[in-house]
């Protein structure tokens, strides 16, 4: 017997991270200083491995409630409301696999067959292909004309253009990745006011929360408790990436539905790496503040580095990356650009274009490297523009 197809469609249209396998080929680079991935250059906070580890001498090492252990559920919700002003219930969140797991849980809660996603780029591209993979479409939205904020006028006139297209969420991610830029207080309250007369989804990644400069953070779930999905973890506040330890945030019935799609993705959270996240919750409120001090420094060196070099530099005012406009001399295209700085100066960068609309003619760096990476790398890519 001949299978009709032999795979999922929507699994065979979507392509492996072009982010991830330019990561993996400049590494056989002798040399390369690679600014390539958002992962703290720091180490977990000490007293978050002590819990894990005697978690383990615990024998903590069976299943777990699908939405996590109720101690962390409730210490969680004490952490964000405290810090973001919000009004959680412990039944309002469930433990993730990393804020990743979290993303694709509340799209295929909320998704159906030809369902529409708004996605402002540029943006990491994780949001297309989960809701491609649940039967959804995405129109981008190019906010690279209004300093990489979406505004109230251009989500008014893309739901317009889309009247056809039955909108079920729109994506938020502040700070972003790949730009570093926030919003403001005021800017989420202009966008709350259409978001709130369109009924619709929104799903906020807000897991670069804590480390905003300017201001504090707010988060739209302060406004829209009724139509926000949070999405946080711990990944990077914590630096945290290989424990996997994300959050899912929602009212009521969105978390009674998201807890099956959470159970059938994953069963439930690692338990052990529950007793380091309680830690982490309970007493690590203030663990992100060195790192973020550090991260201040390192933003401030390379903006100063590279206008003097010729790039111009989105506004960062969090996470851990900076948008740079290529210098005109070498044209628009940014994977010819990241391919030849790496070969020739052996330094690694992403290129713009792997962000979507308005990415074009960009390079992302990561800052989440030490400063003496940072400046060995600056050097090398004054001496290749100055060179061309």
């Amino acid at each position: 017997m001949t299978l009709e197809h032999k795979f999922n469609r929507q699994v065979e249209q979507v392509a492996v991270s072009d982010i991830r396998q330019f990561d993996i080929d400049v590494s056989e680079i002798p040399g390369i200083i690679k600014l390539t991935l958002g992962e703290p250059d720091f180490n977990t906070p000490e007293h978050v491995k002590q819990a894990a580890i005697q978690a383990i001498n615990d024998n903590q090492s069976h299943y777990t409630p699908n939405p996590g252990i109720p101690a962390l559920r409730e210490a969680t919700v004490k952490y964000f409301n405290s810090k973001y002003h919000l009004n959680y219930e412990p039944d309002q969140v469930i433990t993730t696999i990393g804020a990743t797991e979290g993303i694709a849980t509340a799209l295929q809660t909320i998704l159906n067959p030809g369902d529409t996603v708004l996605v402002p780029t540029p943006v990491f591209p994780i949001y297309l292909p989960i809701t491609e993979i649940n039967h959804g479409q995405c129109v981008t939205i190019d906010t690279s004309q209004d300093n990489f904020v979406l505004t109230p006028e251009k989500l008014k006139a893309t739901i317009a253009a889309n009247k056809e297209k039955n909108i079920k969420a729109l994506v938020l991610v502040y700070p972003s990745n790949p730009t570093g830029v926030t919003y403001s207080r005021q800017q989420l309250q202009d966008l709350a006011q259409v978001i709130r007369e369109s009924g619709m989804w929104v799903l906020c990644d807000e897991v670069y929360a804590e480390l905003t400069y300017s201001d504090e953070h707010t988060s739209l779930a302060e406004f829209l408790p009724d139509q926000v999905l949070l999405v946080s973890g711990l990944s990077k506040s914590h630096a945290m990436t290989g424990w996997r330890v994300g959050f899912l945030f929602g009212p009521e019935d969105f978390i009674e539905q998201a807890i099956k799609a959470h159970q059938y993705l994953v069963t439930a959270p690692t338990n052990n790496v529950q007793f380091a996240a309680l830690a982490a919750v309970t007493n690590g409120q203030e663990d992100s503040l060195p790192m973020k001090a550090e991260y201040l420094k390192r933003r401030e060196y390379l903006c100063r580095e590279l206008a003097a070099s010729g790039f111009e530099v989105a506004s960062p005012d969090g996470a851990f990356y900076l948008f740079a406009k290529i210098p005109a001399k070498f044209g628009t295209d940014s994977w010819q650009f990241v391919r030849a700085l790496a070969k020739d100066a052996h330094v690694a960068l992403i290129p713009g274009a792997s962000f979507g609309p308005g990415g074009e003619g960009y390079v992302r760096l990561s800052y989440a490297a030490s400063m003496e990476d940072l400046e060995t790398a600056v050097q090398r890519i004054k001496e290749y523009v100055n060179q061309k």
